[in-house]
Order: C-alpha cells, then structure tokens, then sequence
C-alpha cells in the first residue's frame, strides 16, 4: 500500500542508501519501516494460518464514481475522491474506497510464490481513522479488465507527478472472485509504514496479460516497487473459508 511520495524519497532498489532496509533512518517519521513490529507485506499460506469461519465473507459495496489516475514516480494510482465510490464491510464497519493501485512484482506471497503483480484496493475508515486494504494476486494469462480499461491514459502518464482525470470509473471491473482470504494486521508497505492496517488478502489470483504488467513498469522510474516480506513476529494470521469444517473448528 502506498502514500504520497516522491521517487527520490526513497528507493526499492536493496543496493541504495535510499533502500527498504535504510527506510527507518532516512526520516523520524518513517522509524516504523525499521523498528516496527506487525509491518507488511508478509508470507502467507492456509497450511499454517488459523483457520476461522467466523470473519465472516468479505462485502463489498462499490460503485461507479468519478476518478484521477495518478503517477506518484513509485506507482500508477487510480484515486477515487469525495468517498463516492463505495465501501467495504469489516466486523460490521463500513471502509469508504479510497484508490487502487499495483505492486510489480507482488509483496505478499502465497505457499512460497512470489506473482508478478499485486493490486490494493486502499479503504478508509473516518471515525476509526483505520485502513483497510484488499489485496490480489495475479498470474500471467488473459488480459485484466481493469487494466485494460486504463491502459490508453497509462501510456500518456509516463512522467513522475502527471494526473489525468478519468471520469467515471466502475472499481467492480476489478475482479475478486471466490470467497476465500486471509485476514492479519500489518501495516502500510511504503514509508511511513504506519501500522495498524487491516489486511485482506484474497486467496484466488486473478490473471494478468504480460504487456499489462511490462505497462506499469515501463511508465515508473523503477522497474520493482515490492517491498520485501517482512517477519511475522507472533502475530495472529487468519484463513478464511466459509465452506471448510476446519474454519468452524477455529471459531
């Protein structure tokens, strides 16, 4: 997940004084990223997550509402504004949409695979002040949807701080099919790495067309943005599937 940020800020590069094990001492702001406890992204798998039926399936309740693609120099962001694009529910609490935006290649990763790319559906919560993020995998294969719907503004955005507004934009495009996830508390993966973020991550990976991901890439300054999985350090890490005699054993 990202905030705003400028590319000279800090690096994904591992060889750069600016690079995410230097995160932590290159702002007071950002000590997080280094001395934190519950950072993301972290290693997932259902083989070794508590299995638990009682989080209940995933809501989502988006739709469409006016938007701005962005290039912040670290990723390509589509921003809904004014909270008009809908929300997620989490515990009987409503996450107002916020932005979608890609990881190349994926920072969570999945029975020890690594994808190609990772899309996060940022939510926020005005009263908590709490951040919820959908996130999704993707393999190579068919073409996104979403991407694909983008894809011609993308190609015009190649240059650091760029907008365009888009007009209306349907965020249901993006797809989550299936109804298993994972559910921890981590933190945001780009500096200030503020923890307390609640993270969804969908067990089904969705598929992604090569050139869509070669795309993304080709319009930042660096051709990784993923930070690397962080350490689990005790923390409660859930699997939810509605159908599974093992997730009502767990509630």
């Amino acid at each position: 997940m990202r905030v705003k940020s400028n590319s000279e800020e800090f690096s994904y590069d591992p060889c750069s004084e600016k690079g995410p094990k230097f995160w932590g001492e290159l702002n007071i702001e950002w000590a997080k990223c280094g001395n934190g406890n519950i950072q993301s992204p972290i290693a997932l798998s259902k083989w070794t997550a508590d299995w638990n039926r009682g989080l209940g399936c995933l809501i989502r309740n988006h739709k469409p509402a006016n938007a701005i693609l962005r290039n912040d120099g670290h990723e390509i962001i589509v921003d809904w504004k004014g909270n008009n694009a809908g929300s997620i529910k989490i515990n009987n609490v409503d996450f107002q949409l916020q932005n979608y935006h890609w990881h190349h290649p994926s920072e969570h990763t999945q029975d020890g695979k690594t994808y190609p790319l990772e899309l996060h559906m940022v939510h926020f919560n005005n009263v908590t002040q709490k951040i919820a993020v959908v996130g999704v995998l993707f393999e190579y294969g068919p073409r996104d949807p979403f991407i694909s719907m983008i894809e011609r503004d993308i190609k015009y955005l190649n240059i650091e701080g760029g907008e365009e507004f888009l007009g209306k934009v349907d965020p249901r495009v993006a797809r989550l099919d299936g109804r298993k996830y994972f559910r921890y508390i981590g933190s945001l993966t780009t500096p200030p790495c503020t923890e307390g973020v609640i993270w969804t991550v969908m067990e089904k990976v969705q598929t992604v067309a090569p050139y869509q991901v070669e795309l993304l890439k080709q319009a930042l300054v660096e051709e990784k943005n993923a930070r690397p999985l962080q350490k689990i350090n005790g923390r409660n890490v859930f699997y939810f599937d509605p159908f599974s005699w093992q997730s009502v054993a767990a509630e």
